[in-house]
Formats: structure tokens, sequence, C-alpha cells
């Protein structure tokens, strides 16, 4: 079997590392709490043994609230906004962390890409479009779902219980769980909405009703032209809450839709069989007190196969 390139929605993973372990329980040798980079480490390692990839890249948000994005629709993601309307809110002590990880995956030789006015998201539905498969998705958004192709070998690695207890999607499943195809996921969630993105969905539309439209029309295109068509068959109330929502919806679904052609220029995604820069990477484990995770992930490196 082919080995996949793993696609790792870093940020997802961080804060979930974050909220996951005490910062208690995981301190540097000079008291600041490093439980988000700790256990990005580990949940890397855990992916790298589980899935033994030969490619993988770590996917930044290089900017969490596209300006895009925000001028179709500009509830995107505001509840997340600091009193300046500017920054988004992230823990004080989670924010000092992150360039730490980032040094850590560039003296792994892990490559970590970003890109000016685009989200994670973005970036991996680029390289999940453009790269040959097999592709894994590690994530813990279901906004990603929309990426799976079957016909490509694009699966998603939901992390929504942990990176050990991984729910492997594909098409079949996904449409088990949700009631959708991949390929009508994003407007499924346009019209359902998501409160966590800030965005409504149609009113009184829930995942049910929003599953069974979006299963009968394919996308929102054909489904918003029948609501000029008497004879479509929708029930008056439905109609109504449609119509009212149809402003709405176009542009949702260009919101939600991850984009794929994010410059992200030439990338080396190959995953090394050890660190390439190991005195580097020795320094940071000792500096943080990371010995122990940072081992764990070479360890995972080496013994692949």
């Amino acid at each position: 079997m082919t080995a996949p390139l793993l696609l790792v929605d870093a940020a997802s993973l961080y804060f979930r590392a974050y909220f996951g372990i005490p910062e208690s329980a995981a301190k540097a040798p000079d008291g600041s709490p490093v439980n988000a980079v700790r256990g990005f480490l580990d949940m890397v390692a855990t992916l790298i043994r589980g899935r033994r990839p030969d490619r993988l890249v770590c996917a930044l948000d290089f900017d969490w609230r596209p300006a895009w994005r925000v001028e179709l629709l500009p509830q995107y993601k505001a509840q997340r906004l600091s009193a300046d309307g500017v920054e988004e809110i992230v823990p004080d002590t989670l924010a000092p962390q992150v360039p730490i990880i980032l040094e850590c995956l560039e003296a792994l030789g892990i490559a970590a890409v970003g890109a000016a006015g685009y989200e994670a998201d973005d970036v991996i539905g680029t390289f999940a479009a453009r790269e040959p498969g097999p592709i894994e998705v590690a994530t813990g958004d279901r906004d990603l779902f929309q990426v799976i192709d079957d016909a490509r070998g694009v699966r998603v690695l939901y992390c929504g219980r942990g990176v050990a207890k991984l729910e492997v999607m594909d098409d079949a499943a996904l449409h088990a769980k949700y009631g959708v195809h991949a390929s009508g996921y994003a407007d499924f969630a346009a019209l359902r909405g998501d409160p966590s993105d800030g965005l409504p969905g149609v009113a009184g539309v829930g995942d049910k009703t929003a599953a069974r439209l979006i299963d009968k029309y394919g996308d929102l295109e054909p489904l918003l032209a029948a609501l000029d068509d008497p004879a479509a068959g929708f029930a008056p109330g439905l109609r109504a809450k449609l119509i009212a929502g149809r402003e709405y919806l176009g542009k949702a679904r260009t919101v939600v839709r991850v984009a794929t052609d994010v410059p992200v220029g030439t990338v080396d995604t190959t995953l090394p069989r050890e660190p390439a820069d190991a005195e580097r990477l020795f320094a940071l484990a000792e500096r943080w007190g990371l010995a122990s995770p940072a081992k764990r992930i070479v360890d995972a490196l080496c013994e692949r196969n």
C-alpha cells in the first residue's frame, strides 16, 4: 500500500492540546507552560506512528479571518474577536507556545506552510487538490469534510475525540453520518449554520432538513433556483425560510468553501527519517523541558519502514 501524504491542521491540534493537558502538568524549567507544545508533538508522533506517511505538511493559519470572507459575511468568526475588534482571542499562555511549536517543526524537518490572506483549511484544500494521493487530513474541523474525494484517495482523519480515537472519514462514512456526500458538505454546512464560525444558517433549518435538501438537489445553486418554481413541491413554511435566507446563502457558500488555489509555492513535503537539525532539537527540548515528547516524535520518524 502506498504511504499517504498527511496534512495536519496545526491550529486545530494545538488548540486541542492546550485545552486537553493542564498547564500544571507541562512546564518548562523556567516555569513557562508548554502543554500545547507537548500535546501537539505527541499528537503528531501518534499520527506518524499510526498512519505511516512518507509526506507530511502542517498547515498554518496565517490569516484566521480573511478579509475576503469577512467582506461577504461580516459576522464570520466575529464572536472570536478581542475587544479591539482586530485580534483573535487566544489564551495568554497559548500564544507564546506557537513559535516554539514552529521551531520544533523546523528542527525536525517537517514542512509548516501558511499563506497570507488564507486559513489553514485553504492550505489543506490546495494540497489536497494538487498533490497525488493517497492523502489523509488530520483535523478537528468538520468544514474539511468537503475535501474528501474517494476518486483521488483523499480522506479525513477526524480528531474530535483525539488522535488516539480517529474517525476515518471517506465519502460513504460521511454520508452515513450526515446524510450528504462530500461534494455537498459545504452547502449543507452553510444551510444549517455553524455557531463556532459565526454562521447563523437559515433560521428554522436544522441538520436533517439541510441534509435532505442537499441530498435532493446536490448543491445550493439548483436548490435556490427551485424556490422560484411553484411546482418544486416545497412546503410553504420551508420555502419562506429559504427565500428569507437566499441572500445569506449566496454569500455563505463562498465563505464556507475551502480555497484550492492558495499560492503556497513549491514545498518539499517529504517526511524525514531523522531530524533535520538534531542539535537544535536537543537544545529546544532542553530549554523547554520537552525531552520526552521530542524523543517520541524522533522515534516515530525513525521507526517507519
